[in-house]
C-alpha cells in the first residue's frame, strides 16, 4: 500500500492588534452616521419638513399633481425611490401621513382617496398604495412657490442623475402648522400644530416689529391648534415658557356631549397624543378593577362620520363630575411634550415660536430675493433684446439688406452687429426674426413694452435693495394665505382655572343591602333589589345562616373568629350578590389565618364606651369588655388578641343600652336563661372572666344564643338572677 503523505500545519499569521482610544473610534465610526441620522432624516428644516417629506412632495409636483388629477399611490412610491432609496414601505407611510384621509394635520399637503387609516388609531390600517390614489393638495402651491426660479439651491440626488431642493420655498411659516415629530440620536423635536390663520398674523405682527414681545405674539398665536380637536388647558405661565423656550408641555382634553334620551356619553374628540385604543384599554382595566362603577358599558362607533366613544352610564350620575374623574384615570387627558428643535443652517436649535418666526422670515427673505433676481434677470434680458428692435425700427430696409447681401450665413451675425452697433445676443434674436415679422406694426408693438418693462426693472431693483419692500411683499403674501386657506381653530381653549378637576371621594356609592353570615364563614350583601320576589337564602349543603341583617353599603363590618382576632372590613368591599348564590369566603376574602372562621359579624361604625362586647366560653365563663377597648387609631383591618384564650369560645353578643337575655346550654343538656348585666364588666380584653353556669365534672357550655323563642313557657324556671348559677336539666 502507498503511504499516505504527511500533511504540513500551515501556520496562522493574524494581524497585529492596533489599540485605538474610544474617542477616536466614536469620531471616526460613530459620529458620522449620528451627523447623518440629524441633519438628513429626523429633524425637520425651517421649511417644515423632513427630507422624506420634501423628497416625495417634490416628485409629486414633478409629476404634474399639483393640477393634474390623482393617480396610484404606487406610482408615486415609485417615482419617488430615485430620490428616496430607503424603500417603499418607509415612502408611502410618509405620505400616509400627510394626506387628507389619515387626518394628522391641520392642512393636509396629499389629497387622497382611498382608505388611509387614521391618526387617532393605532388600529385602523391604511390601503396597499396599489389601492389608494393621491394629487398635491391646492395649499401645496405655496410650499413650491418660486421654485422655478431659482428661490432655493438644487443638489445631486443620491446616484447624481437628477437634481433636488436643498428646502422648499414656503410662503408661510409651515414649520409651526405642520406638526412634526422626529427621534435622532441624543436629541428629537417634537413640533405641535398651530392655526394657520394666527400664525400669519403673528409672523405679519413680527415683520412690522421686530422687537415684538412674546405677550402681543399670545394675543395673536393664542394656544396650539390640534387636528384632532379636543381641548386645551390653557395655564398661561406654562405656555409662555413653551413660546420663549419652545419647552414644556401642553394639557389637552377630550370633548364629549351627553346624550340625554340614552343616558350616555359621546366622546368626540380625543387628545392628539394618545389613541382610541390606549383609552379603551384604560377603561376596560378600571372597569374589571371596579373603579368606574358610573360606566355600565362603552363601545367604539367610529365610522365614516368620524370618532365616537359612546360611554353608557348609570342613572342619576352627573356626566360632567364623571369625565372629570375619566379625565384623571385615564388618556383622556392627556399632555403634549413640546421641544422646537430645528434644523437651522444645517444644525440643530432649540428655539422658542419668535425665534422660529425670526429664522423663517431670514428664510423667506433669502426666497423672495432670489425669485426677484431671476425675474429681474429674464426682464433685463427682454429689454436688452427690445432696445436691439428698437434701433432696427429706424432702419427696418437695411437690415434687410444687410441679410440679402450677405453671402456666408455665418457672416449674418457679425454684418448685423457691425450695421447697428448691437452684441451678438441681440444680433442672433433679429437675424432669427421672420421676414413677415419684418415690418414696422410688429416691430412697434413690440418696442411699445420698453417703457413698461424699464419701469419694473427699477421697481425690481429698488425692492431688491429696500428690506422694507421686501417684508411688504411677504405680508401680502400671508395676508393672501390667511384669506384663502384660513380655518376657525378646531381646538378649544379652556383656562386652567376654569377646567373641573376631580377630587376623589374614598366614599362609596351608598345602597341599602341586606348582610349574611354563615357557619362555614360564607358572606353575601344583596341588594333589595335583589330581593325582591326571592328572598330565601341557599347556604352550602351541611351548612346553615347564623346572622342576617340590614344595612348600607357604606357601613363598617367587623367579624370575631375562633381565633381571638377581629377581621374589619367594609361593606363597599365585597361585590353584590344574588339570594340564590353562596356568596364570598371569608377565610379566603379576609386572608385569614389556618381553621380560622367567624363566629359574629356586626356593623360597627363607632365604639362607644357604654356599650359592650360579650364573650361566652365553653368552660361556662363569660365576660363583657367595653367597645371602646376595640376602637384604633389607624386604618388597621386586623386585630389580635381580642379575648381571653383560656377556653374556647362559644358565642359572641353586643349589648348596646338595655342589657338583653342569654340562654346558656351544656353538654349535659342543662341550661339556665341569664341576663347580659349580670356577666362583670372588666377593663382588660384577654380578662378571662367569671363563671356563668357551674358545669359538672366533664361537661361543657355548648351553645349560647339571644333567642329564647325555642323556650316557649319553658323558659321561666331557667331564668336566674344570680351568678354561678346550677344549670337546669332540660325536659
Amino acid at each position: 500500500m502507498a503511504k499516505k503523505k504527511k500533511t504540513e500545519k500551515k501556520e496562522i499569521v493574524y494581524a497585529p492588534i492596533v489599540y485605538q482610544p474610544i474617542t477616536e473610534t466614536i469620531e471616526k465610526n460613530y459620529m458620522p452616521y449620528v451627523m447623518s441620522v440629524i441633519v438628513s432624516r429626523a429633524i425637520p428644516e425651517i421649511d417644515g419638513l423632513k427630507p422624506s417629506h420634501r423628497k416625495l412632495l417634490y416628485t409629486m409636483y414633478k409629476m404634474g399633481l399639483l393640477t393634474g388629477g390623482r393617480t396610484k399611490s404606487a406610482n408615486i412610491v415609485g417615482a419617488t425611490m430615485k430620490l428616496n432609496p430607503h424603500g417603499d414601505a418607509s415612502i408611502y407611510e410618509t405620505m400616509v401621513r400627510l394626506t387628507r384621509g389619515n387626518a394628522t394635520l391641520l392642512h393636509p399637503l396629499v389629497d387622497s382617496k382611498g382608505s388611509f387609516g387614521k391618526q387617532y388609531s393605532s388600529e385602523m390600517k391604511y390601503a396597499a398604495s396599489r389601492y389608494t390614489e393621491c394629487k398635491l393638495d391646492p395649499i401645496c402651491a405655496e410650499l413650491f412657490s418660486g421654485i422655478d426660479k431659482d428661490a432655493v439651491d438644487m443638489i445631486d440626488n443620491y446616484d447624481a442623475t437628477m437634481k433636488e431642493p436643498v428646502l422648499l420655498p414656503t410662503t408661510f411659516p409651515n414649520i409651526l402648522v405642520m406638526p412634526n415629530m422626529g427621534i435622532a440620536v441624543g436629541m428629537a423635536s417634537n413640533i405641535c400644530s398651530f392655526n394657520l390663520a394666527e400664525i400669519c398674523d403673528g409672523t405679519i405682527a413680527l415683520l412690522r416689529k421686530p422687537n415684538l414681545s412674546v405677550e402681543k405674539l399670545m394675543e395673536l398665536v393664542k394656544a396650539p391648534d390640534f387636528s384632532g380637536g379636543g381641548t386645551v388647558l390653557y395655564d398661561e405661565e406654562q405656555m409662555k415658557q413653551v413660546y420663549l423656550t419652545g419647552q414644556g408641555s401642553v394639557r389637552l382634553r377630550a370633548r364629549y356631549v351627553f346624550d340625554k334620551e340614552n343616558n350616555s356619553i359621546d366622546v368626540i374628540q380625543i387628545p392628539y397624543s394618545t389613541t382610541i385604543e390606549l383609552i379603551k384599554a384604560k377603561l376596560t382595566a378600571l372597569y374589571k378593577e371596579g373603579k368606574i362603577k358610573e360606566v355600565t358599558d362603552f363601545n367604539d362607533l367610529t365610522d365614516l362620520g368620524g370618532l365616537k366613544l359612546t360611554l353608557d352610564i348609570r342613572r342619576g350620575v352627573d356626566p360632567d363630575k364623571l369625565m372629570t374623574k375619566l379625565f384623571k384615570l385615564t388618556p383622556l387627558e392627556d399632555s403634549f411634550k413640546c421641544n422646537f428643535n430645528v434644523l437651522i443652517d444645517g444644525a440643530p436649535r432649540t428655539m422658542g415660536i419668535i425665534e422660529i418666526l425670526t429664522e423663517w422670515i431670514r428664510f423667506r427673505l433669502g426666497c423672495l430675493k432670489r425669485e426677484i433676481a431671476y425675474d429681474l434677470g429674464k426682464k433685463r434680458d427682454k429689454l436688452h433684446l427690445l432696445l436691439a428692435l428698437g434701433k432696427i425700427l429706424l432702419d427696418i430696409d437695411k437690415a434687410i439688406r444687410i441679410i440679402r447681401h450677405t453671402e456666408k450665413e455665418a457672416d449674418v451675425v457679425p454684418n448685423l452687429m457691425k450695421g447697428f452697433d448691437i452684441d451678438e445676443i441681440q444680433a442672433n434674436y433679429i437675424a432669427e426674426i421672420k421676414l413677415r415679422n419684418l415690418n414696422r406694426e410688429y416691430i412697434l408693438n413690440r418696442i411699445s413694452e420698453i417703457e413698461g418693462l424699464q419701469a419694473e426693472i427699477a421697481d425690481m431693483e429698488e425692492t431688491l435693495a429696500d428690506e422694507l419692500k421686501q417684508k411688504a411683499l411677504i405680508i401680502k403674501q400671508l395676508t393672501e394665505i390667511k384669506k384663502k386657506y384660513g380655518q376657525p381653530r378646531r381646538t378649544q381653549i379652556l383656562p386652567v382655572g376654569m377646567a373641573a378637576t376631580y377630587v376623589e371621594d374614598d366614599s362609596p356609592e351608598n345602597y341599602n343591602a341586606r348582610f349574611v353570615l354563615t357557619k362555614e364563614g360564607y358572606f353575601k350583601k344583596v341588594t333589595f333589589q335583589s330581593l325582591r320576589g326571592n328572598d330565601e337564602q341557599k347556604c352550602k349543603e351541611g351548612d346553615e345562616i347564623t346572622q342576617i341583617f340590614d344595612g348600607e353599603n357604606k357601613d363598617n363590618l367587623i367579624f370575631v373568629t375562633n381565633q381571638r382576632q377581629i377581621y374589619r372590613a367594609k361593606a363597599d368591599d365585597f361585590e353584590t350578590t344574588k339570594a340564590s348564590a353562596l356568596g364570598e369566603y371569608l377565610p379566603v376574602k379576609l386572608h385569614m389565618d389556618a381553621d380560622e372562621k367567624p363566629v359574629f359579624m356586626r356593623i360597627q361604625n363607632k365604639y362607644p364606651a357604654k356599650e359592650n362586647f360579650v364573650f361566652i366560653f365553653a368552660n361556662g365563663k363569660g365576660v363583657r369588655i367595653s367597645a371602646s377597648n376595640y376602637e384604633t387609631t389607624g386604618n388597621r383591618r386586623k386585630l389580635t388578641s381580642v379575648y381571653s384564650g383560656a377556653s374556647p369560645i362559644v358565642a359572641v353578643f353586643y349589648e348596646e343600652k338595655e342589657p338583653f337575655e342569654i340562654l346558656l346550654k351544656s353538654s349535659d343538656n342543662r341550661a339556665i336563661v341569664i341576663k347580659s348585666s349580670l356577666i362583670p364588666q372588666m377593663a382588660t380584653k384577654t380578662s378571662g372572666g367569671v363563671t356563668l353556669m357551674t358545669l359538672k365534672k366533664g361537661a361543657t357550655l355548648v351553645s349560647a344564643t339571644a333567642d329564647l323563642s325555642e323556650l316557649g313557657e319553658g323558659s321561666k324556671g331557667l331564668k336566674k338572677i344570680k351568678i354561678p348559677a346550677t344549670g337546669v336539666l332540660l325536659s
